[in-house]
């Protein structure tokens, strides 16, 4: 089933759909874009919709989401991001959210995130989650950890995969390393191989012994943030 990529707009019930934002356009040239009446009747579990916060019921819309067509993905669009308001659009069922001019190349990349069932949201909202994460582990003192064995890295990628787990964003790391964004994207997709994780936050809980190593049936246990 080929993908396909749906904004929502405002807009009232037969009337036109407002444009969506040009950057959008030119991540997604073949996306297209309607009024929420109308994309219920269409949206598909193999598709992506993108809902801006300018909508006035976002909320509402990402949680009925969750009950069509197999729950396609959502990534919420807001004009000036937050972490309350991202928290609310992670608690509805959001799989990512990002700004809403962003440039093409970071929409194309939330999109390839959230398909392959990751999450996407900040730094700073990723350390936010690792830190209630942890204090309900240390609640669950009995919970099976698994730290991870970092042998199986290069010093650099070691290096790369500390500075992620605690919260570092590609550029910080970057700078930190006196690397480019480019070696560094390189190195965390490394450590993700070696380590058997898909996303930031997996690799936080995995370096500091918070998540288990596998879940039941032998596949990575499935907790995602941002890459």
């Amino acid at each position: 089933m080929s993908k396909r990529h749906f904004l929502v707009t405002a807009g009232a019930p037969g009337a036109a759909p407002v444009m969506p934002p040009e950057r959008w356009l030119q991540a997604f040239p073949d996306g297209q874009w309607s009024t929420w009446s109308t994309l219920q009747g269409t949206v598909r579990a193999a598709d992506t919709v993108w809902l801006p916060v300018t909508h006035p019921e976002w909320l509402d819309c990402v949680r009925r989401l969750q009950h069509i067509q197999g729950a396609a993905p959502v990534v919420v669009l807001s004009p000036v991001p937050n972490d309350a308001e991202g928290l609310r659009a992670l608690d509805a069922g959001a799989r990512g959210y990002v700004h809403l001019l962003a440039v093409p190349a970071v929409l194309r990349e939330v999109e390839h995130v959230v398909r392959h069932g990751g999450l996407w949201v900040g730094p700073e909202l990723v350390q936010r989650l690792l830190s209630a994460t942890r204090q309900v582990l240390d609640q669950t003192p009995a919970a099976p950890r698994t730290v991870a064995d970092l042998s199986v890295l290069s010093e650099r990628e070691a290096q790369v995969a500390r500075a992620v787990a605690a919260g570092k964003s590609n550029r910080e790391v970057a700078d930190q390393l006196c690397i480019s964004e480019r070696t560094v994207k390189a190195h965390l997709g490394s450590v993700f191989d070696k380590l058997g994780v898909r996303d930031r936050l997996q690799l936080a809980l995995r370096l500091s012994g918070g998540e288990a190593a596998t879940a039941p049936d032998g596949t990575p246990a499935p907790t995602e943030a941002r890459p």
